[in-house]
């Protein structure tokens, strides 16, 4: 059995769907009221130590995390409890059961001055989230050199259909008003789905390594625009090209690079994230 940590965020509830259609049963996680007999509840405002782990559970995957840049740098002390401190307790009363546990992590571990950073690269977080992700990855990794049952995925922008901003930006641009989008702030969009595939192999291979899944490379998110424009033939001067840092966004949010070097995936499964543009299209 499958235990899915967080069912309700976008990734977990993506990541569940996949293994169930691959055949496999999921047991889910939810801070929420329990809704079936397939979810049970854990919330990591409280402490999880008391969590009973349900017999038959052979590999989890961590989704909850306060991932919000502003959050984590507004609330260190708070975010860190979560980020750190509950989720390295859970994944250790896992693997205290033999339970191969997944956890997720990000590319804000880099500072993100080069492109398609290695998976064994030392990490250089800027951001608050991304030091707390590091600290995270640190204690993990020593438990993995112990032989502990543990794998680590490092993401960076995942993207779904209906996504909130490509939508509104359409929509706007089609009725010919304008968009302000950043010009200093990059993406490397990943489609929910082909995440959720890499963690569903990753967990039905019980693989103890540090992978990473982005785009090939990075467009700006005035790029993004433009693009959107030329869809809906919209004038392209429409999008108003903004800095992101003058605008209030939180320290970290501009990298000039969010690529991780993502080929043991391709490799091995034959995961290969297509062009931006091209994920971007199919939202």
């Amino acid at each position: 059995m499958f235990l899915v940590v967080g069912v309700n965020s976008e990734i977990g509830s993506a990541a569940a769907r996949q293994i169930r259609a691959r055949g496999n049963k999921v047991l889910a996680t939810t801070r929420r009221l329990v809704a079936s007999p397939e979810q049970v509840q854990l919330d990591f405002s409280s402490p999880v130590e008391s969590f009973r782990i349900p017999e038959g559970v052979r590999c989890a995957c961590i989704f909850v995390a306060v991932a919000r840049l502003a959050v984590c740098e507004v609330d260190p002390v708070g975010s860190a409890l979560v980020n750190v401190e509950r989720t390295i307790a859970l994944i250790d009363l896992l693997v205290a059961r033999g339970i191969y546990t997944l956890f997720l992590s990000t590319n804000q571990v880099f500072d993100g001055d080069k492109p398609l950073v290695p998976a064994n690269a030392p990490v250089s977080p800027v951001s608050v989230y991304g030091r707390q992700k590091a600290e995270t990855e640190r204690k993990l990794r020593a438990r993995m050199t112990s032989g502990a049952p543990i794998g680590i995925l490092r993401l960076a922008k995942v993207v779904s259909p209906g996504m909130p901003l490509v939508t509104t930006w359409k929509r706007e641009l089609a009725a010919g008003r304008p968009i302000r989008a950043f010009t200093d702030m990059t993406l490397a969009p990943t489609s929910v789905d082909i995440v959720a595939t890499s963690i569903a192999h990753m967990m039905e291979d019980r693989l103890p390594i540090i992978a990473q899944l982005t785009g090939p490379r990075d467009v700006t998110y005035a790029a993004v625009g433009r693009f959107l424009a030329e869809k809906v033939s919209a004038d392209p001067r429409l999008v108003e090209p903004v800095n992101a840092l003058e605008n209030g966004m939180p320290t970290g949010s501009t990298p000039r690079n969010t690529t991780l070097d993502s080929s043991y995936l391709a490799e091995r499964y034959g995961l290969v994230v297509p062009d931006p543009f091209d994920v971007i299209g199919e939202l």
